[in-house]
């Protein structure tokens, strides 16, 4: 059975540290670069908004169904995002990696390869994941396009499944990645990130 707890997470020009309030302010400031929370199919907080966002997420770490982190980009010491596992059901070994959001500059770069590398080889290797899945919303096609990138596989759409921050309701596509399935994707990713 796996049982996440907060750690810190380094590797690959990134640090994943901990969830924090001490984030709040760097995190607001990685938001407003691209005015993220004005993209009406994510969830990303505005300014104002991050301190709930930590809050909820530390709600959800002491209720034991997710396990946040700050992104840390290590050559510029800067905070420029926020990822988390979420919907963890120890029991069978499951969690899924989400809420992930970056500052604007730093999307389509290595940052989301390191924190997705990070974050399989833990949920993995340490752990004992059988399964780890993604998710994300039907209308956000460079979240489907990033996600498949990595090697997860699609397992379908669910219809009409979540409300959005708008108050409409989503299709959530969901993937996931088998531990037999692990080996093969930390290789491609690997080699990703040695080709810059």
């Amino acid at each position: 059975m796996i049982t996440p707890a907060p750690i810190t997470l380094e590797g690959h020009g990134v640090r994943l540290e901990p969830l924090s309030s001490a984030h709040g302010d760097e995190l607001a400031a990685a938001a407003t670069d691209g005015r993220l929370w004005e993209l009406w199919f994510t969830t990303i907080p505005d300014p104002e908004g991050v301190a709930n966002y930590i809050a909820t997420a530390l709600d959800g770490l002491q209720a034991g169904h997710m396990l946040p982190w700050a992104v840390r980009e290590l050559t510029t010491n800067s905070i420029v995002g926020s990822t988390r596992y979420h919907d963890i059901v120890a029991e069978i070994d499951r969690a899924e990696i989400g809420y992930t959001w970056y500052a604007a500059r730093w999307q389509r770069s290595h940052v989301n390869t390191a924190c997705k590398l990070l974050l399989l080889t833990h949920g993995f290797e340490t752990l004992g994941c059988a399964v780890i899945g993604l998710r994300t919303d039907s209308f956000n096609f460079a979240s489907q396009r990033a996600i498949e990138a990595l090697g997860a596989h699609r397992d379908g759409v669910i219809r009409h499944h979540r409300a959005r921050s708008d108050g409409s309701v989503r299709d959530s596509v969901m993937y996931s990645i088998l531990a037999s399935e692990w080996p093969d994707v930390k290789k491609h990713l690997a080699g990703r990130l040695a080709r810059g």
